[in-house]
């Protein structure tokens, strides 16, 4: 307990650290790879989270790949086997921990913040509810899932429609008094399509957005230029911006590290998610990324 108490607690590190770049060669399904990094970086880099004042790793650990109906390919390795792929990423600087009621992981996440320092660690989760009484609901029993009295960001799950923000405005108040009560610290949402994206983009509610990103669009709302353009707006805005999808679904499993070092060079992430299935596959990951 002890090595978790104190690993890599005061790593810090930049995001964007090349830069932007975003060269028209990247964006296909043959694209180029992306120079060397002008500095070095590390999956347990420290990283604040757009102007919430969240600071946590690069890395997240997402529990939801493939993730719905209360389950996952994470989640399928039981509550032990995900509580440890989990600790085992906190002991490599991994703080953040990317889970999701659509998912299930909410126990396992729980059983793993037994053993550490909940200050140290980022809970991030998301719920589905589209009417305000089902989102109250869902804040109570969250809590009660994960063991904690505080999430650090809740975010709407799962946006397809261009009028989300006049449509779920009920959510969205919901989400907001329970940031006044400190129930949680950030909120935000996850997007589907372009446009719910564009709208996230315009809406000063949005403290974090999840978006799809990845260098030949494999499931991602639009093509991977508009959706840059797009973050590059949240960003000016001050959003902060996850990445997920960034290995489209495994459909870039060939092109790991190519596929890191976009994520990387984009200049628009803060930080990304990626669910591991293993302990070496997650140390493989922590590797890749300090090689970029």
């Amino acid at each position: 307990m002890n090595r978790r108490r104190f690993l890599l607690a005061g790593a810090a590190g930049a995001a964007g650290a090349a830069g932007a770049w975003i060269g028209s060669r990247m964006f296909s399904a043959t694209f180029a790879a992306p120079p060397p990094l002008a500095q070095k970086v590390a999956a347990s880099d420290l990283v604040t989270l757009g102007r919430t004042g969240i600071r946590t790793s690069r890395l997240a650990m997402g529990t939801g790949t493939i993730g719905f109906g209360h389950h996952s390919h994470q989640t399928a390795l039981g509550l032990k086997g995900l509580s440890d792929l989990l600790l085992n990423g906190y002991d490599h600087g991994l703080y953040f921990f990317d889970a999701a009621d659509a998912y299930g992981s909410h126990p396992h996440v729980a059983e793993a913040l037994k053993h550490v320092p909940r200050d140290k660690v980022t809970i991030l989760t998301k719920t589905f509810s589209r009417d305000p009484q089902s989102a109250r609901a869902d804040l109570e029993r969250f809590r009660r899932e994960l063991g904690t009295d505080t999430i650090d960001i809740c975010l709407m799950h799962c946006l397809t429609e261009g009028d989300w923000t006049e449509r779920f405005r009920g959510v969205m108040d919901v989400l907001s008094e329970a940031k006044e009560k400190g129930i949680i610290r950030a909120h935000g949402c996850s997007c589907h399509s372009i446009e719910a994206l564009r709208a996230a983009a315009k809406s000063p509610w949005v403290e974090v957005d999840l978006a799809r990103i990845n260098p030949i669009g494999s499931h991602m709302d639009a093509s991977p230029q508009e959706v840059v353009g797009v973050l590059k707006e949240m960003k000016v805005a001050g959003k902060g911006i996850i990445g997920m999808n960034i290995l489209g679904q495994g459909n870039l499993r060939g092109r790991v590290d190519d596929a890191l070092r976009c994520a990387l060079s984009l200049g628009v992430l803060d930080a990304f998610t990626i669910g591991a299935e293993s302990k070496g596959e997650q140390e493989d990951l922590i590797r890749r990324i300090a090689a970029a």
